[in-house]
Parts: structure tokens; sequence; C-alpha cells
């Protein structure tokens, strides 16, 4: 009698506990022009923040009022110039938001046993000289067709980096003058 007299016990804790439990879970209504966490007819959109900023996403903007030149998340500027300049190799990675390009890897046809692979890294959104870094790897092939690492010439990277310094502010002047 006395196990009967617990089990009723436990089994009475355990309904009380799964009602509160239960009571906890009510829903109530609310109103939507006063609910900050639901998007329907009330919402104003031009107060959101968004991933993009206030201008939203622009892939070539030409926004003359910041250096930036657009809203990417990295100078547009110095991306167009990276993609343009390394055009004839092909390209394995582009983060627009990151600014990194990464190619796959390329070989000359006037030397066909030697190839080549660049990392681009936009560091910023202004156009300056010190925000580009280009990595350059170089590859030989030996006798047997295998692919060694070899030594990229002295100068490599930065004439790359020059390069698309040019070619961007050349992009960056025609975009002022057609205003």
């Amino acid at each position: 009698m006395a196990s009967t007299f617990l089990t009723m016990i436990r089994t009475g804790l355990v309904l009380v506990a799964f009602t509160i439990l239960v009571s906890g879970c009510a829903y109530t209504p609310k109103d939507p022009r006063t609910d900050d966490k639901n998007d329907n007819e009330y919402t104003d959109y031009s107060k959101r923040k968004t991933v993009f900023g206030g201008g939203g996403f622009n892939l070539f903007g030409t926004d003359s009022t910041q250096d930036s030149g657009g809203s990417l998340g990295v100078n547009s500027f110095l991306w167009r110039a990276s993609l343009e300049t390394i055009s004839f190799m092909p390209i394995n990675t582009a983060d627009a938001f990151g600014g990194v390009i990464i190619t796959d890897w390329y070989s000359p046809p006037e030397s066909p046993s030697e190839r080549f692979k660049l990392n681009v890294y936009i560091l910023g959104r202004t156009l300056r000289a010190d925000g580009i870094k280009v990595s350059v790897f170089r590859q030989l092939k030996d006798r047997e067709g295998v692919w060694a690492d070899a030594t990229v010439p002295n100068g490599t990277a930065p004439k790359v980096e020059d390069s698309i310094l040019t070619k961007a502010r050349i992009l960056r002047h025609q975009t002022l003058t057609a205003k």
C-alpha cells in the first residue's frame, strides 16, 4: 500500500510539473505595429541596417563623395583593376567583400614548363598605394613531369601591385571625369 501511495505522489508531482511547464508557454498575440521583430507591412525598411550598408549593394558604384568608389567591402576601383589586370589567368576564388582574389595555376604559352599563381588581397576601402598586396607563386616542371616550387624573380609582386594601382587610378579618373 505504501508503494502505491508513493507511485501516486510521484505521478501527481510529474503532472504538476508538466502543468507548470505548459502554462508558461501561453501565446499572447502582439500588435504588429509595436513588435520590432516582426517584418510585415508596418516595417520601415529605410531604417533597417543591412550587410550592404545604407546605399545597398552596388558592384561598380561611382559615388564621388567617398574615396572608396562603391558599396563593396573593399575599394571597387582596386577590385575592378585587380580583375582586369589578372584577367588572363583563370580565377579560382573571388570574394568582393573580403577583398581576396585567388587564381588557379597559369602557364604562359611561351614557357609551358613554368606556371604561376597569384593571391591578391585588397586591404581596405580607400584607394591607397598600401591598399593592395599580391603574393606570387611559381613552379617549374622537372624531367619526370612533376611540378616543384621555384623562387619568384625579385620585384614580381610589386610590379603586379603597381600595375593594379595604375589601372585603379585610371578607372577612378574615368569615373570622375564622366560626371
